[in-house]
């Protein structure tokens, strides 16, 4: 999660010097659409939208390419909401950040029977490092371009935070170089060439810190619903079942306030594996 914060920061924070990389506009009349396609299997919190002139940029960072629904699907299914709540030019771009040799970062269209639709692809791999070095907003990024030697490459990452005058600038670029290149360097090298006490003190590294211990708090209380609710039933009809036990762990906080609820109404075992099999599957945190 992570990655993803660190590339949204990026991309909202500095809309102009990813316009200009990406559909080499010099434009600074940019607003990023902050619009509400929050149906399945669309995760709207994931992407960037940005709106310059007439035209929609689209931006989308991956690390993994795997994807549920396929990373294919998803862009059309992207493509015809945008589509149709704002009816003008969209350009789509889906970023890999990772090196990977699966077939999926090489496509760049949807196909399906008489449906076609394509997108641009970047593997961040294989682009110059050139244009990235030369703009503070795409350091981050630069850390994951084309090199023959990467140290080198971090190493003039370094050199180019060092040089961005301004405090708080450098403080959150450095954050962010540091979170995206520990995809691709060793952590010890990192911190040999970033002061830890820079990132930390950066808003996107505060983000993530916030955005752990809200997570922390979430598992800590599960871990407590789980313990009432399994001492419950224990009491109520015995010993149970391993496998029913790690189904009730796997409850969502939601579900398993709804389970406590409905217990108080069960009257044997069976009542309890009825209710289990009739519940979907908790759904992974985004």
């Amino acid at each position: 999660m992570s990655y993803d914060n660190t590339c949204k920061y990026l991309a909202e924070n500095y809309p102009a010097e990813f316009a200009r990389w990406l559909l080499s506009s010099d434009t600074s009349d940019i607003e990023v659409l902050k619009t509400e396609l929050n149906l399945e299997p669309i995760r709207a919190d994931a992407v960037t939208f940005l709106q310059i002139s007439n035209q929609i940029l689209h931006l989308e960072f991956q690390t993994s390419p795997k994807s549920t629904p396929p990373l294919d699907f998803r862009m059309l299914d992207y493509y015809t909401r945008l589509k149709r709540q704002y009816w003008c030019d969209i350009e789509q771009v889906l970023i890999f950040l990772q090196a990977t040799s699966s077939e999926i970062v090489f496509n760049t269209q949807y196909v399906d029977r008489k449906t076609r639709h394509e997108y641009r692809v970047i593997r961040l791999w294989e682009e110059d490092p050139t244009p990235l070095l030369a703009n503070p907003a795409l350091l981050p990024l630069a850390t994951l371009a084309r090199t023959d030697s990467p140290q080198d490459l971090l190493e003039q990452v370094a050199a180019a935070v060092d040089m961005i005058e301004e405090r708080d600038e450098r403080q959150n670029i450095s954050a962010c170089v540091q979170v995206l290149a520990g995809l691709r360097f060793p952590k010890n090298l990192i911190t040999q060439l970033f002061r830890e006490e820079v990132m930390q003190e950066s808003v996107i590294y505060q983000d993530i810190l916030q955005k752990g211990l809200q997570q922390g708090e979430q598992r800590g209380l599960q871990k407590g619903e789980v313990a009432v609710i399994l001492r419950l039933l224990i009491r109520r009809f015995g010993a149970i079942e391993p496998e029913i036990q790690q189904q009730i762990q796997s409850l969502s906080i939601t579900q398993l306030d709804e389970l406590a609820e409905a217990l108080l109404d069960f009257s044997s075992p069976s009542d309890l594996l009825n209710y289990l099999v009739n519940i979907s599957p908790a759904q992974p945190n985004q």
